[in-house]
C-alpha cells in the first residue's frame, strides 16, 4: 500500500492526507521573510518546516515546485492591524542606525536578500525552485488589483486601493475573524483612512509619491500592500490553485486570510488546499528580545568567529530547530544546543568509520543493514505523520549508538549499508552532512595551516620528553580556539564550540 503523507491543515483543523491536485506533482508556496535586517531563528523555523515537506515529499518520490518569496517592499510596521497606517518595515530600516551603512532602499533590500540566502546555505536548506522578489512581479500585482476592482472586490480612494471584505462572505474561514467578532474593535482607532468603507479592508495599493521605492500605476505613484504579493507570485509560479501554503502561525491573520478572500475573488475557486502553521519559538522561556540578550539570528550562533559569530556547528542549530515538533511551541535553549553539538560529533564519528556518502553507497544488506533499513522506514513515517521530527530524530540518534557501537567490528556490506542509511537520513532531516557543498578539506580551513604544525611540534616535543614544551603547545592551540584528543593511534583535533 502506498504511503500517505499527512499535514494539519490550519483551515480544516486536523490533519489530512495530501492528494496533489496533479499526481505525483506537488505545488507548494511557503512565506518568506521581509529583508529589512538578519533573519532570526525563529524565522528559520518556519523555513525549516517548508523544507521539510520538500524533503519528504521528494523522498515520497514526488516531483516538487516549490516556491519561497522575499518580501523586499510594502510590509508595514501596523500589517498586524490590518494594514492601516504604519510605516514600511523597509523604509524604517533605513532610517536606524544599522541603515546608515547603506547608499539607498534597494541597497539594503540586497543586501539582506544575500544574507538570507547565504544563512539558508549554512543550515542546508534545499533551494526552492523559485525564489521570486515583490519588487520584480509589479506589473502583475497591479495587473490583479485592477482585476479586483473590475469583479467588485476593490475600490478606491484618495490614499490607496483597498480590498471590500464585505465581497468575500467566507473571509475568517482560516483564522476564525468574522465579521461578527472583534477585529473591528481591533483596528477601529487606528484606521487613518475616513474613505475606507469598512474598517477591516485591506490596502491592495498604496498612493504614495514620496515613498522611497515607488511605481506608476493607475492609481498614480506609489507601492502595493503587502498580501497582494504572495497571492500574485504563488499563482504566477504554481497555478490559480495550489497544494500547499505554509508560513508562520503569526501570518494566519491576517496575511493569509487576506491572501485567500483575493486569491479566490480572482480566481473563483479554492486558493491553497492545505494550510501548514509553525508555531512561535522561544529562547530560555522567553520571548526572543535583544533587551533581554536572548535574539539569535543564524549568523550569531553559526558564522565563523572571525566574521562575529559563535562558531557553533549550523548544523547543530539545524538539529536544534528540529527537536520540537513545528505544530507546537518550542523553546530553544543553550542546554539543547548543547547536547546536539555533541549528536553531531557523534554523527561526525559515524563518517569518519565508514566512510562518507559521497564515496559511494550500498544496499540494506546483513543483520546491519536490516536494522538500519527499519530505522529508516520508521523515521520516513514519523516525518509522513505531520512532520515528527522528533520521533525522526531518536531514530538518528539510535543508528548512531548502534554503528559506533559495533565499531571495527562492521565490514564493507555493513558499511556500504550504513552510507546508505546516512544518505538517506540526511535526505529526510538535513542535519548529517550538507546536501551539496564538499568536505571541507585542509587546504581550504586556515585554522588547519596554523594547528598542523602546532600538533607536529608537540608530537615531538612528547616523543623527546619535553612534557613543558608540550604543555606549551597544548596551550597555543586552546588560545587558537582548538580541542586537541590524544590516543593510541595519535592525536586529532577540532573547533572548541563558543556556547
Amino acid at each position: 500500500m502506498p504511503k500517505e503523507f499527512r499535514i494539519y491543515n490550519t483551515l480544516s483543523n486536523q490533519a489530512e492526507a495530501i492528494v496533489p491536485l496533479q499526481k505525483d506533482h506537488l505545488t507548494f508556496y511557503s512565506c518568506g521573510p521581509t529583508v529589512y535586517s538578519y533573519a532570526h531563528i525563529g524565522n528559520f523555523r518556519s523555513f525549516i518546516t517548508a523544507d521539510l515537506i520538500l524533503r519528504t515529499a521528494t523522498a515520497l518520490g514526488w516531483d516538487v515546485t516549490y516556491a519561497t518569496n522575499v518580501t523586499d517592499v510594502g510590509h508595514l510596521t501596523e500589517d498586524d492591524l490590518t494594514d492601516p497606517s504604519g510605516e514600511d518595515r523597509m523604509v524604517k530600516a533605513l532610517k536606524s542606525k544599522e541603515g546608515e551603512q547603506f547608499v539607498n532602499i534597494w541597497d539594503l533590500a540586497r543586501h539582506y536578500t544575500e544574507t538570507l540566502v547565504e544563512d539558508w546555505h549554512r543550515l542546508n536548506l534545499r533551494e526552492p525552485t523559485v525564489r521570486p522578489r515583490a519588487t520584480e512581479h509589479m506589473r502583475e500585482q497591479i495587473a490583479a488589483v485592477e482585476q479586483l476592482i473590475e469583479k467588485g472586490h476593490a475600490y478606491e480612494t484618495e490614499k490607496g486601493v483597498y480590498f471590500s471584505v464585505t465581497s468575500f462572505p467566507e473571509y475568517g474561514k482560516l483564522s476564525g475573524n468574522t465579521l461578527e467578532m472583534d477585529l473591528e474593535q481591533t483596528v477601529r482607532d487606528v484606521v487613518v483612512d475616513d474613505d475606507k468603507r469598512d474598517p477591516r479592508d485591506f490596502a491592495l495599493w498604496k498612493k504614495d509619491d514620496k515613498h522611497l521605492m515607488q511605481w506608476h500605476s493607475p492609481w498614480g505613484w506609489g507601492f502595493p500592500g503587502w498580501h497582494i504579493e504572495c497571492s500574485v507570485m504563488a499563482m504566477s509560479y504554481l497555478g490559480d490553485r495550489i497544494d500547499i501554503h505554509a508560513g508562520g502561525e503569526d501570518l494566519i491573520f491576517p496575511h493569509h486570510e487576506c491572501e485567500i478572500a483575493q486569491s479566490e475573488c480572482l480566481t473563483g475557486q479554492p486558493f491553497a488546499t492545505v494550510w501548514a502553521h509553525t508555531r512561535f519559538l522561544q529562547v530560555e522561556g522567553e520571548k526572543m528580545s535583544k533587551r533581554l540578550g536572548n535574539f539569535f539570528t543564524v549568523r550569531d550562533l553559526s558564522a565563523p568567529e572571525a566574521e562575529g559569530g559563535k562558531g557553533i556547528d549550523p548544523l547543530a542549530v539545524r538539529m536544534t530547530l528540529l527537536s520540537g515538533h513545528y505544530r507546537k511551541p518550542f523553546n530553544f535553549t543553550i542546554k539543547t544546543l548543547k547536547g546536539n553539538v555533541k549528536h553531531r560529533e557523534r554523527l561526525q564519528e559515524v563518517i569518519d568509520l565508514v566512510g562518507h556518502p559521497s564515496e559511494g553507497v550500498g544496499e540494506y544488506e546483513g543483520d546491519v543493514g536490516a536494522i538500519l533499513s527499519g530505522m529508516y522506514e520508521r523515521a520516513f513515517d514519523a516525518m509522513l505523520d505531520d512532520l515528527n521530527t522528533p520521533a525522526a530524530l531518536a531514530q538518528l540518534f539510535g543508528g548512531t549508538k548502534m554503528i559506533l557501537g559495533r565499531g571495527a567490528g562492521l565490514d564493507e556490506t555493513a558499511r556500504a549499508a550504513a552510507r546508505r542509511w546516512l544518505a538517506d537520513m540526511n535526505g529526510l532531516l538535513g542535519v548529517v552532512y550538507y546536501d551539496d557543498q564538499p568536505q571541507e578539506t585542509e587546504e581550504e580551513d586556515p585554522l588547519a595551516a596554523q594547528v598542523e604544525p602546532l600538533l607536529e611540534a608537540r608530537a615531538a616535543a612528547r616523543a623527546a620528553g619535553d612534557w613543558g614544551r608540550a604543555d606549551e603547545i597544548r596551550d597555543e592551540l586552546t588560545a587558537l580556539g582548538v580541542e586537541i584528543k590524544d590516543s593510541k593511534d595519535g592525536t586529532t583535533w577540532k573547533r572548541k564550540q563558543q556556547i
